[in-house]
């Protein structure tokens, strides 16, 4: 992309975040001005569909709170100017996410590669899940190099990294395995993205919380100390170790935060996160992402929230349908590639609960991605959240939006269990408000939750976020 793009995505981008940054009740022209949409993370399947290796029972679509009442119409040349608005702004946005990946691949082009789909994977290595015998003999026969195996304990699966033949692609390494071998269980090493914006810093005021006898887990970046977050388990599991992101510590916060003004869904709850990211380039990799949902599982974390997006991966698949078996509530966000886009995982996977976002007047975000997968609403943009600097940071997109459907169902998930699982879904449910479509729909899914954590930026001395890349 060259300046001039550059210049236009990112004045489009300012655009919206000055929408965003205004407080609900801003006005214009007497009316109140709703705010902007957001960055976050989805496919077919949420909770209750089924999957060949296992998930949560089909739940019933419980009848859900009455509707929401509606909103008062603006004005027709208020409404105008809104949409071109949210048009724009959503575009930049998706086109930011795409700019971003293709950097990934630029700036480390000896690390990392793409599919056959465009997607970044992992360069030189071919990733087979709990090999047999049999297909491990198949692969150096072909002249793969068989490396060492790591067991994810508590999931009952395991890796092994292949190294490529001399002058073969990974791509053709992909596609000469599958074909010697059908039975085996061959894949990319995907790299999966942060499913949300890298909100800024901006000063304001906290207070310690106390410990709430919850534990909930997290699947992100390392997360910094903050005023509004109690003591935090954390294990790096990229190489480079454990490094502290903007996002990891802005998704903790809206789980288990407390503040002078701000609170998360759990408060005071032990949390427990992985940072699947460190300081390596490769971080947020299949295999990489597995030994942190591995690490839960042993953990017995029995709600876990996965800030991440990006294609199918046979080795994920099985992580997540593992945890999904033995009862554990895995949360994902539904990602910010729009309506039309195809779905992003693992919040797509069988058995996830697939979250997506709203604004401060209760509209989905409009670059949220759409499907039958989607579980539940929740406030995604026109939000406030910690800061890795201290203080508090404005932020957007459906990736915020699941941190908080997290803390609110590993208020009634104490351990893992499919039958409790099941009814904390279905309790959530019956909270929830029915927006949209009457009933559930594959834009607010069940309906809208946790409507009442949304920090409004203002109310905490917030500023302006930053976009994904900046």
């Amino acid at each position: 992309m060259g300046p001039c793009h550059r210049w236009i995505v990112r004045s489009l981008s300012v655009v919206a975040l000055s929408v965003i940054a205004l407080p609900a009740s801003a006005q214009l022209g007497g009316v109140g001005l709703p705010s902007m949409p957001g960055v976050g993370g989805g496919l077919p399947g949420g909770v209750g569909g089924g999957s060949p290796m296992g998930g949560l029972p089909d739940l019933p679509r419980t009848p859900m709170a009455p509707r929401a009442p509606s909103v008062p119409a603006l004005p027709s040349t208020v409404r105008g100017l809104i949409g071109q608005t949210e048009v724009l702004a959503g575009e930049a946005l998706t086109a930011l996410r795409g700019q971003q990946v293709q950097a990934l691949i630029r700036d480390h082009a000896d690390l990392i590669d793409v599919d056959d789909q465009g997607q970044a994977v992992v360069r030189g290595e071919v990733l087979i899940l709990s090999p047999s015998p049999q297909s491990l003999a198949i692969a150096r026969k072909a002249g793969f190099r068989v490396g060492s195996e790591t067991r994810l304990e508590g999931l009952e699966l395991s890796t092994v990294t292949l190294g490529l033949p001399p002058g073969v692609s990974v791509r053709e390494g992909v596609r000469r395995l599958k074909a010697l071998d059908p039975e085996g269980q061959y894949d990319f090493n995907h790299i999966y993205l942060g499913a949300g914006a890298a909100p800024a810093v901006a000063r304001g005021p906290a207070a310690r919380g106390g410990g709430a006898g919850v534990r909930i887990g997290l699947v992100d970046g390392g997360v910094a100390a903050h005023p509004s977050l109690g003591p935090v388990e954390q294990r790096g599991f990229a190489p480079g170790g454990l490094k502290v992101s903007a996002h990891g510590t802005a998704v903790a916060s809206l789980m288990v935060g407390r503040g002078r003004g701000f609170r998360g869904a759990a408060p005071g709850a032990r949390l427990l996160v992985a940072d699947v990211y460190g300081g390596s380039p490769t971080g947020g990799s299949a295999a990489i992402i597995a030994q942190a949902l591995a690490w839960m599982a042993r953990s017995k974390v029995a709600v876990i929230n996965v800030s991440l997006v990006g294609p199918p991966n046979r080795t994920l698949e099985a992580a997540v349908a593992a945890l999904v078996a033995r009862g554990h509530l895995v949360v994902a966000a539904v990602g910010n590639d729009g309506p039309a886009a195809p779905p992003l995982y693992p919040a797509a996977y069988p058995g996830v609960v697939s979250v997506t976002g709203v604004d401060a007047r209760r509209r989905v975000l409009p670059e949220a991605g759409r499907g039958g997968h989607v579980d539940f609403a929740a406030p995604g943009a026109d939000m406030a959240a910690a800061s890795s600097q201290g203080g508090y940071v404005a932020l957007r997109g459906t990736s915020f939006a699941a941190p908080l459907v997290a803390g609110r169902l590993a208020l009634e998930l104490a351990s893992p269990d499919r039958a409790a699982a099941a009814n904390a879904m279905a309790d959530l449910a019956r909270q929830a408000t029915d927006l949209g479509s009457r009933g559930p729909d594959p834009t607010y899914g069940r309906g809208l939750v946790a409507f009442d954590l949304r920090t409004s930026p203002t109310a905490v001395g917030a500023g302006r976020a930053l976009l994904a890349g900046e």
